[in-house]
């Protein structure tokens, strides 16, 4: 299988599935991680958390802090929390500021439609990529989001990522892009373990890229006993076309007050958005959890 080269935007170091899905991107043989953006408050320290999966994998990754503010709305995640275990691992501490945008449009320049952007977190660096450099989006080869929440066509529902930044979200949305699909909540809701259940199968795959997963988690744990694996689940479906059923259909963010943020969405079959409608829950876990098995047989 050839390698897809892959950029992930990430707002690591607040719900644990980002680090989760980052330590699938570095473990999977298939994946060329071309660098990775970091995006919300303390960009800086996720930027830092990133580095030690990267560490922690055998890799040097290009990584970038993005912004931090929302292009209009009001912030509502401005702390990385998981930092604070940063001192158990080692991890980069200085990084180019005010560059990740501009390695987001060299790179996909440099590889046009070769370049699956995987952004899981709000969208704010991937909005102000696409005002930046118009052409952009013509020249990916697709892009996945974790974000939404698309139930069904009568609904709206809220979910994180669109709410810490609804403007961003917006304009990705109504982007063009030839594969854009969207990993909603109301899909990745269904793929959960609890504290007790994680760390047992991570302590039975001993895998060393998991160990600062696990370790963050602790702090995710300390108000949490639920791992909803919502970003994890938009990287396996990146490299697994059966692990999620999508729909093409029109959607649409809510910028009125009384639904501000939320998200619905309308079928249309001509339409360039896909919205994930059905999980296999079974499929994801296997193909989650294949790459650190296989990860380790490598290393013996």
């Amino acid at each position: 299988m050839e390698k897809k080269k892959v950029i992930l935007d990430t707002d690591i170091g607040s719900d644990i599935d980002d680090a989760f899905c980052l330590a699938y991107l570095l473990g999977n043989p298939n994946c060329e991680l071309l660098g990775i953006t970091t995006v919300s408050g303390e960009a800086e320290k996720r930027a830092m958390m990133a580095s030690a999966l990267c560490y922690a994998s055998g890799k040097d990754i290009p990584i970038y802090p993005g912004i931090e503010e929302p292009l209009f709305s009001e912030q509502k995640q401005p702390i990385a929390q998981q930092a604070k275990k940063l001192s158990n691992w080692k991890h980069k501490k200085e990084f180019e500021k005010g560059y990740a945008i501009e390695f987001l449009r060299k790179t996909i320049r440099e590889h046009p439609h070769e370049i699956s952007l995987l952004a899981i977190g709000p969208l704010t660096n991937i909005a102000l990529l696409f005002m930046i450099d118009p052409e952009i989006p013509t020249l990916l080869k697709e892009i996945i989001l974790m974000a939404g929440y698309f139930k069904n066509k009568t609904t709206y529902g809220y979910e994180w990522n669109v709410m810490c930044d609804p403007y961003a979200a917006t304009k990705v949305f109504e982007t063009g892009v030839k594969v854009h699909k969207s990993v909603g909540l109301d899909v990745t809701l269904k793929v959960t373990m609890n504290s007790k259940e994680v760390r047992k199968i991570i302590e039975d795959l001993n895998s060393e890229l998991l160990m600062p997963v696990i370790d963050f988690a602790d702090v995710w744990f300390e108000n949490n006993d639920i791992v909803t694996f919502h970003d994890p689940l938009a990287a396996v479906a990146l490299f697994n076309n059966e692990v999620c059923k999508f729909v093409k259909g029109n959607v649409n963010v809510h910028l009125d007050n009384e639904k501000f943020g939320a998200t619905s969405w309308t079928y249309n079959e001509n339409a360039t958005n896909q919205i994930a409608l059905e999980v296999d829950s079974s499929m994801f876990f296997d193909k989650y959890f294949e790459v650190f098995r296989k990860t380790k047989e490598a290393v013996i």
